[in-house]
């Protein structure tokens, strides 16, 4: 019963953040860890619990979207064969091996939120002196945002910040339009990721059904919330928390494994 409380207060507040300012998977991840689902189910439950939030988000920019339309279902083709990809590559990890590789995909998710919009500021600037692509620049567009949509299946924290400073490469400048691409990315890498996982059998479904619960009343909360909570301090609460978050998992599989802690 704690843990079934634990976990749906974990999607609550997840929801919250990621409604007001992203993150959230560096308290929903850890929260399952914490409760006892093994790590590559953990990963693969966090996905599931995601994605509502995500597909709600991208039905919110639908009007955004309806200007880049014609490039769109290029873009979800390639974000479903990435996140397949990605998926099928965290299901051939071992619990153990991914759980060495947690702290490390924990400290990349970390940086990018920390740094992501200094970064996608930076590739703005440098894409907007090329928005008419060579063929060689298209096809690096396209490997690009496969790989991106293969981290997202195989690691779905910072998945946004990555597609943004893509789409940021890609020549896009409206913000509005980029949030709405970033999560119909999002979207189609987590459904594509799910299908494999449900077909796997590798689902938490009672833990990841109460995170799901708890982010989406964490996401109607903060739709009439936001306006009275700084963006600012959402944004240090995420870094300390996944900061130590972070730390934590570093200590736990580096550690204990060298004999540092007892």
């Amino acid at each position: 019963m704690f843990d079934a409380f634990v976990l749906f207060c974990a999607g609550l507040l997840g929801g919250v953040v990621n409604s007001i300012a992203g993150g959230g998977s560096f308290i929903t991840f850890p929260a399952l860890l914490f409760a006892g689902v093994p790590p590559v189910s953990a990963n693969a439950t966090n996905t599931f619990a995601s994605f509502f939030g995500y597909l709600s988000g991208a039905y919110a920019f639908r009007q955004d979207l309806a200007a880049h339309r014609a490039g769109l279902l290029h873009l979800v083709v390639v974000s479903f064969v990435g996140g397949l990809a990605g998926a099928w590559l965290l299901l051939q990890a071992s619990d153990a091996v991914f759980r060495e590789a947690i702290p490390w995909l924990l400290l990349f998710a970390m940086l990018l939120f920390v740094f992501g919009n200094r970064l996608n500021a930076l590739l703005r600037r440098l894409a907007a002196g090329h928005r008419h692509a060579s063929l060689a620049g298209a096809s690096a567009l396209l490997l690009l945002l496969l790989a991106v949509a293969t981290y997202g299946g195989f690691f779905n924290a910072g998945l946004g910040i990555i597609t943004l400073s893509y789409l940021s490469l890609a020549g896009h400048t409206d913000i509005h339009a980029m949030n709405g691409l970033k999560l119909l990315v999002s979207s189609a890498v987590s459904l594509v990721a799910i299908v494999l996982f449900v077909a796997s059998g590798v689902l938490a479904w009672y833990e990841g059904t109460l995170v799901l619960l708890g982010t989406l009343v964490g996401g109607y909360v903060a739709a009439h919330t936001s306006r009275r909570l700084p963006q600012p301090w959402v944004r240090l609460f995420v870094i300390v928390a996944g900061a130590a978050t972070t730390l934590y998992f570093f200590v736990d599989t580096y550690a204990v494994d060298t004999g540092l802690v007892d």
